[in-house]
């Protein structure tokens, strides 16, 4: 009999130009060894220049996929990313109640890396007051931390408040990732309600970053898939993505994805 795969399932959306959202996603589990089921929650419009359109799903739609997935797969992790909607909010959180679904990574996705709007400004109050409660581990880079704390990140200590704003806000453990800061070292800090740990690294000279929001947070639910604990799925995860974008690809005229293989 063949062995029991650990199975994932990620929320999210597409990517035609195939390096972030869901494509990142299943190419990030399949590189650890999990098998990886998806719930459509928007079709977008993207290479590896731009993103010009998106449409999100219908929220019922979006709940049963997530419900088709439960009632088969008993997932060991969930990956969250691009919602778009606030009804699609409600929907995920809605199901994942139902199903109890644990080790839940939330990736609060809300502007793209060219400034496109992912997320509706409607969807911000279900997503701090239905879906964060469920996250055990909340990724948001530093502006998608502003905007979800509604203070400005400006140095470590504020970095910390904001971690323990978003851990009032129920969220197990926080990785506020700081590749968005200034310099040549780069500082993600993880807190999980009692410690801080901060994971410092330099900054990596490639443009082959298209999707690495998606592949660190899909690395973590597939090493939490796998029995990791938190810290060590984020320490692991972190350095799967740097090993990635050291092995960067360039498939198309713009930026780069990270390299799975």
């Amino acid at each position: 009999m063949a062995p029991k795969v650990p199975v994932a399932l990620a929320i999210g959306g597409t990517d035609s130009g195939g390096g972030a959202g869901l494509a990142a996603d299943l190419l990030t589990f399949a590189a650890h060894r999990v098998f990886g089921t998806v719930a459509v929650s928007a079709i977008t419009v993207q290479n590896t220049r731009e993103i010009t359109r998106s449409q999100a799903v219908a929220a019922d739609l979006l709940s049963d996929q997530i419900h088709a997935v439960f009632s088969d797969f008993s997932p060991s992790a969930v990956k969250i990313g691009m919602l778009s909607t606030a009804a699609n909010v409600s929907a995920t959180a809605r199901a994942l109640r139902k199903w109890k679904a644990k080790n839940v990574v939330l990736d609060p996705v809300l502007l793209s890396t060219t400034g496109v709007r992912l997320l509706a400004p409607s969807a911000m109050a279900p997503l701090k007051k239905e879906l964060i409660p469920l996250a055990t581990v909340l990724t948001p880079n530093l502006p998608e931390a502003e905007a979800i704390t509604g203070f400005p990140i400006r140095d470590e200590g504020d970095r910390r408040l904001a971690a323990g704003v978003l851990a009032d806000l129920g969220a197990a453990s926080i990785l506020i990732k700081g590749g968005h800061s200034r310099g040549r070292e780069i500082t993600d800090l993880f807190f999980d309600g009692k410690r801080f740990l901060e994971f410092r690294n330099f900054r990596l000279a490639t443009t082959a970053t298209h999707g690495t929001g998606c592949a660190l947070s899909s690395a973590i639910a597939a090493n939490l898939a796998r029995g990791a604990k938190p810290a060590e799925a984020v320490k692991n995860g972190i350095e799967y993505l740097r090993s990635a974008l050291k092995r960067g690809i360039f498939p198309g005229q713009g930026f780069g994805t990270p390299g799975h293989y």
